[in-house]
C-alpha cells in the first residue's frame, strides 16, 4: 500500500461521494483538499493508517469487502464497499477503533477522512450530518432485515433437527421440549392429555428376516399409519429405534384407549410387502397408554405409558394395554 496523493490532487470531487451528495459549500473541497489519498493492492488488508484515531474511509476506486472481528475470529460479511461509498462512520461518532477489517477486493484509492476533519464537516457544513444519518439509518435496516434472515434460517434448521430422517415423525428432542409445556397447559387449564406409547413387535427378529432395509420400511409404513389417525391437533413421534410415541391434547382415559385400539387394529392392516407374498399382518405393534392427572408431570406420564406397553407386551403383544 502507498498514500499515492492528496485528495486535492487525485483529481476526483465531492459530486460522486454519497457523504457529500447535494453539498455546494465550496469550503468542503478545500476541507478534504490536504487528505491522503491510499492506494492498497488488491486482496491487501487495510490497516488504521492514524494511530488510535478513528477515520472515515471513502472508496474513491476499487471496492472493499468488510470483516467484522467477533471474539478474535474474523466472519466475513457479504456487504461490499464501493465507488462514492464509504465506511468508518460509526468509529467516528464512538470516538472507537473499529472491530472490523476492510480488504480490498481489487487495486482500490482511499480516501481517509480524519475523526477531528469528519466532526468538523458535521458541525459546519450543511447536509453532512443529514446525508451521515442517511446512511446509518440504511445499514440499520439492512442489518435488521438480515438478521431476521438468518432468525428464520435459524428456526428452519432448529425445527429440521426436530425431525426424524426416516420417518418423517417428530423426534424424541422435540418430545424433550415439548411435552413438559404441553403438560404444564394442561394442567393450568385443567384439560386432559393422554400419551401412548407403542412397541412393534418382534422388531429385531423382522429385521433380521428383511435386512435392515425391510425394517426401515416397516418403520415408514407404521408411522404412516399413525400420521393418517390422529387428528391434526396430535402429535407423533419416534421416540427411538422401533419405538414410537403418540402425544393427545384433550383426551382423556376413554379417548385415549379408542386411539391406541383403532391405531392397534390400522397396524395389522397395514402393508408393508406389496406383492402380498407375506399373509397379513405384516407389523403388528404394542400398545400402552396413560393419561395426565392432576398430581404428575411429563415424566411421570411416560413411565405409567411405558409400564402400560410392559404389560401389553408381557400380555401377549400385539394389544393394547392401560
Amino acid at each position: 500500500m502507498e498514500e499515492i496523493t492528496t485528495f486535492g490532487k487525485s483529481g476526483h470531487t465531492i459530486g460522486k461521494l454519497h457523504l457529500f451528495d447535494g453539498v455546494t459549500d465550496p469550503d468542503v473541497e478545500a476541507m478534504l483538499a490536504p487528505c491522503t489519498v491510499l492506494r492498497i493492492a488488491a486482496d491487501e488488508e487495510l490497516p488504521n493508517m492514524h494511530g488510535t484515531e478513528a477515520c472515515v474511509y471513502v472508496v474513491l476506486r476499487g471496492a472493499l469487502i468488510n470483516f467484522l472481528v467477533v471474539d478474535n475470529t474474523q466472519q466475513r460479511r457479504t456487504d461490499k464497499i464501493l465507488p462514492g461509498e464509504s465506511i468508518g462512520e460509526l468509529s467516528v461518532l464512538d470516538e472507537a477503533v473499529p472491530s472490523n477489517t476492510m480488504t480490498a477486493l481489487e487495486e482500490t484509492d482511499l480516501l481517509i477522512i480524519p475523526s477531528r476533519l469528519m466532526w468538523k464537516l458535521i458541525d459546519e457544513v450543511d447536509g453532512v450530518a443529514r446525508n451521515l444519518l442517511r446512511q446509518l439509518s440504511f445499514r440499520l435496516r439492512a442489518a435488521n432485515a438480515q438478521l431476521r434472515r438468518r432468525e428464520k434460517v435459524g428456526e428452519f434448521y432448529r425445527q429440521l433437527s426436530m425431525i426424524d430422517g426416516l420417518t418423517s415423525l417428530y423426534n424424541r428432542a422435540w418430545m424433550n421440549d415439548r411435552l413438559p409445556a404441553m403438560v404444564e397447559d394442561a394442567h393450568i387449564a385443567a384439560r386432559p392429555l393422554s400419551l401412548i406409547m407403542i412397541d412393534l413387535d418382534y422388531f429385531k427378529k423382522f429385521n433380521d428376516e428383511y435386512g435392515h432395509v425391510g425394517g426401515d420400511n416397516a418403520l415408514r409404513i407404521a408411522a404412516g399409519v399413525l400420521s393418517a389417525a390422529l387428528r391434526p391437533s396430535d402429535f407423533a413421534i419416534r421416540y427411538g429405534g422401533e419405538e414410537l410415541t403418540v402425544i393427545l391434547p384433550d383426551s382423556d382415559e376413554i379417548a385415549g384407549k379408542m386411539v391406541a385400539q383403532r391405531l392397534c387394529e390400522r397396524m395389522r392392516k397395514a402393508i408393508v410387502f406389496e406383492d402380498m407374498h407375506k399373509p397379513l399382518p405384516h407389523i403388528t405393534a404394542s400398545f400402552g397408554v396413560a393419561t395426565l392427572d392432576a398430581q404428575h408431570g411429563a415424566e411421570d406420564l411416560i413411565t405409567r405409558a411405558d409400564a402400560a406397553l410392559y404389560r401389553a407386551k408381557e400380555a401377549g403383544r400385539n394389544q393394547v394395554s392401560f
